[in-house]
């Protein structure tokens, strides 16, 4: 079972960055991409973007395109999600993903098989 662990969240002011962190429990080399989505209250969960393994394809909502980055650190088999620019409507749980499977997008909720607990990110204006 992985388990993702995930960091960095936090309260910042309108406009600043933060920088999301997530990483497996274990390493392991079955994982396919990963991916961030986020969830705000009253809302469902949502993408926010996602990086696979081989090649390094990269895909974001397009609310976060040219604000977020999503990266990966093959050596420390870890994912990174730097927000710039923030709005308080980024203001969300942010949640990690993990797919084991090799799909053509990784979007959608139901491509992911392992979850980290979340991480609140609060955006004040």
């Amino acid at each position: 079972q992985v388990q993702l662990v995930e960091s960095g969240g936090g309260l910042v002011q309108a406009g600043g960055s933060l920088r999301l962190s997530c990483a497996p429990s274990i390493r392991t080399h079955s994982i396919y991409a990963m991916g961030w989505f986020r969830q705000a209250p009253g809302d469902e969960r949502e993408f926010v973007a996602s990086i696979t393994r081989t090649g390094g394809n990269t895909d974001y909502a397009g609310s976060v395109k040219g604000r977020f980055t999503i990266s990966r650190d093959d050596a420390l088999d870890t994912v990174y999600l730097q927000m710039n620019s923030l709005k308080p409507e980024d203001t969300a749980v942010y949640y990690c993903a993990a797919s084991l499977v090799p799909y053509n997008y990784y979007n959608r909720e139901g491509a992911y098989n392992y979850w980290g607990q979340g991480t609140q990110v609060t955006v004040s204006s």
